[in-house]
Order: C-alpha cells, then sequence, then structure tokens
C-alpha cells in the first residue's frame, strides 16, 4: 500500500471528519484521478522530439503516455483537425499515489526558488492545478541524456464540495501550500 494512501486513511480522514463534522468515512473528500499533460507546441513538427517528450512523460509516472489530436483546425494556431498537439497519461490507484508522494517529498524540494503553491492552485471545485516549468525536477529524468526542456500541467481531480475542502485535504496530504496570511 502506498505510504500517502496510508496517511490519508489514518490521519487525513480522522482530520477532515473533526474538522468538517462528517458522519462517514465515505464523505471524505478523496483524491479521484491524476492527470499530467504537456503541448508539443514548436516541437509537433519534429517526430523524434515527440517521441523523447512521450518517453519521458511516461518514465516519470511509470505509465505509458499517448498523443493527444487536435479536436477541430485552429488557423491562428496553425493546426489541422486531427494533428498531435500533446501528451497525456491519467492515473489512478497505486500508480497515482506513488506519482503524488514522489511530486511532493522529491520533484518539488528539486525546483529552483520553490516556496510552497499560492491557495489560488485549488479551484472552486476543489481540485489542485500545478504547471512545472521543466521535467528535469523529477528523478528519474537523467539530466545528461535530456535534449528537450518542456513544460507539464498536472490536474488532481478530487470529489470535494468546496475550495476549502479541497485546500485542507491537500494541506494534510502534505502538499506545499502557503496559509493565507503568509
Amino acid at each position: 500500500m502506498p505510504r500517502l494512501y496510508e496517511e490519508y486513511k489514518k490521519e487525513v480522514i480522522p482530520a477532515m471528519k473533526a474538522k468538517f463534522n462528517y458522519h462517514n468515512d465515505l464523505a471524505v473528500p478523496k483524491i479521484l484521478k491524476v492527470t499530467i499533460n504537456s503541448g508539443l507546441g514548436k516541437y509537433r513538427q519534429d517526430q523524434k522530439v515527440m517521441e523523447e517528450i512521450l518517453n519521458d512523460i511516461t518514465s516519470i509516472v511509470g505509465q505509458k503516455a499517448i498523443f493527444t489530436q487536435a479536436k477541430k483546425a485552429i488557423s491562428s494556431f496553425k493546426t489541422r483537425e486531427g494533428q498531435v498537439i500533446g501528451a497525456k497519461v491519467t492515473l489512478r490507484g497505486q500508480r497515482m499515489y506513488d506519482f503524488l508522494d514522489r511530486l511532493i517529498s522529491l520533484a518539488l524540494p528539486r525546483s529552483r526558488d520553490f516556496r510552497g503553491f499560492e491557495n489560488r492552485v485549488v479551484d472552486a471545485g476543489g481540485n489542485l492545478n500545478l504547471g512545472i516549468r521543466e521535467q528535469i525536477i523529477f528523478p528519474e529524468i537523467s539530466h545528461e541524456h535530456v535534449k528537450t526542456i518542456f513544460g507539464l500541467e498536472i490536474s488532481v481531480t478530487t470529489n470535494a464540495k468546496s475550495r476549502e475542502e479541497g485546500l485542507e485535504l491537500f494541506r494534510l496530504l502534505g502538499f506545499p501550500i502557503k496559509s493565507q496570511n503568509t
């Protein structure tokens, strides 16, 4: 069982029940899925770089990433319908908890000038959305073999009913979210 899931069961559920007066363990918000994606942008013409980005995302999360395609043509972005424009992967279950544990304890402390997230990373539905500028903060990526630096967008989806519930869930899980008064 992943360490973060055990922490959720033993510490987060009782703390959330006490704070929000839940009567049942199943009423406590939980993390449903984590979606990691990256837009290819200027690299979408270079097949070798696209494969490198896909392989890097796959090695970071431990699950095969897939290419995403444009649903419709937009001339100002120079995209055609069906053209490959990004890469994504959706994590659930044990892989999700393993990835979040590595993100909190290993990757985020390695990022440059990181002092925690603002409260605005959690939306009104209680979901967390992060942007990471460089994939090299993850320990799975070897600095010597990196030819292309790209960014990632990470969305952590919960079943929280409000922003306050989502913020408290992420704080109790160990996400480095700054308090409101600082």
